[in-house]
C-alpha cells in the first residue's frame, strides 16, 4: 500500500516559491503518495495562528507529523510556525538567509514579497510584455512583426507549442511566437512562407504519434485529426521539414513544460528578461 503524508506549503506571498522547491524535494520519493496544501499570504500572526491550527488538526487526524515547506519572512512569524506546529518544518529562509549573511557580511532586509512582487517595475513589464506578445502570436494567429520574437516554436497541433510558450513568457520574460505545422505545408514540402524569413529563431517541438493520438482523441474523439495513422504522417513530415531546413528539435513526449522551456532556453541561447 502506497505511503501518503500531507505537505503544507506556507508563504507571506502566493506559495510559488516554496511550491517549486518544495515539490522539487518530493519528486526524489517516488512510493509516497503526497497530499498538497498550499496556505499563502500568510502576513500576520492571526493567519499564522490559523494556519498552526490547520497543520495541528491535520496531524491529529492522521496521526502523523505533516510536512511545512515556510517561505515567510518574517523572523518571529517563522520562528511561531517552527515551535507551534506539529510537524517537520522546513524553513527555506532560515536555511539559506542565514549562511548567506554570514558570508556576505550583511544582514538581509527581511522584507516579504521580494521575489513575486512589482519592485523591480523593468522585470514586471518585461514579464507583462512578454505574456500579451506570445498571447497574440499564438497558433500563428499573427504573423506581422514576427521580428520582434526571441524565438518561434513550430510543430504539429497539441505538441506542447502553446502552454511552452506562455511558461517562457511568464518564468523568463521571453517573447515566444508559435506556429502549426499542417498537412498542407507537408503537401507543399515547405515550411510555411511566413517564419522562413527567420529560420535561425526557429525551434521544432516533436512527439511520439502514440502520444499524439491519446492528446487529439481526448479533444476530438473518432476524428480523422486523432487517428493513429493523421498523427503518424503528421509527425514524420514535420520531423522531415525540421530536419531538411536545420531546425533544432526536442521530443516532448515525456517532458515537462518546465523541461522543454528550460532546455529551448539554453540551446536557443535565449537572453531572458526576468531573474
Amino acid at each position: 500500500m502506497t505511503e501518503r503524508r500531507t505537505v503544507f506549503f506556507i508563504s507571506d506571498r502566493t506559495g510559488i516559491t516554496a511550491e517549486m522547491l518544495g515539490n522539487s524535494l518530493l519528486t526524489q520519493f517516488e512510493d509516497i503518495h503526497f497530499h498538497r496544501v498550499t496556505i499563502p499570504f500568510v502576513d500576520s500572526h492571526e493567519k499564522v495562528a490559523d494556519a498552526i491550527r490547520q497543520i495541528n488538526a491535520t496531524a491529529t487526524a492522521e496521526g502523523r507529523r505533516p510536512i511545512v515547506v515556510s517561505s515567510v519572512v518574517d523572523e518571529t512569524m517563522s520562528e511561531t510556525i517552527r515551535r507551534e506546529t506539529q510537524a517537520l518544518t522546513l524553513d527555506m529562509f532560515q536555511i539559506f538567509i542565514q549562511p548567506l549573511e554570514a558570508e556576505l557580511g550583511h544582514k538581509s532586509s527581511h522584507a516579504a514579497g521580494r521575489s513575486h512582487g512589482v519592485a523591480n517595475s523593468h522585470e514586471y513589464f518585461a514579464r507583462m510584455e512578454a505574456i500579451n506578445f506570445t498571447q497574440a502570436y499564438d497558433d500563428g494567429a499573427l504573423t506581422r512583426d514576427l521580428d520582434k520574437a526571441q524565438v518561434i516554436l513550430i510543430g504539429v497541433s497539441r505538441c506542447g507549442k502553446t502552454p511552452t510558450s506562455l511558461y517562457l513568457a511568464l518564468q523568463f520574460g521571453i517573447r515566444a511566437a508559435n506556429y502549426p505545422l499542417t498537412p498542407d505545408d507537408f503537401a507543399d514540402r515547405r515550411l510555411p512562407a511566413s517564419v522562413l524569413p527567420f529560420r535561425e529563431r526557429l525551434f521544432g517541438l516533436t512527439i511520439q504519434a502514440e502520444r499524439l493520438h491519446e492528446i487529439r482523441e481526448e479533444r476530438r474523439p473518432r476524428s480523422r485529426y486523432a487517428q493513429l495513422d493523421s498523427c503518424r504522417y503528421e509527425v514524420r513530415e514535420a520531423e522531415h521539414l525540421m530536419h531538411e531546413y536545420g531546425v533544432p528539435m526536442l521530443d516532448t513526449t515525456s517532458k515537462s513544460i518546465e523541461e522543454i522551456a528550460t532546455t529551448i532556453l539554453h540551446r536557443g541561447k535565449l537572453e531572458r528578461h526576468i531573474y
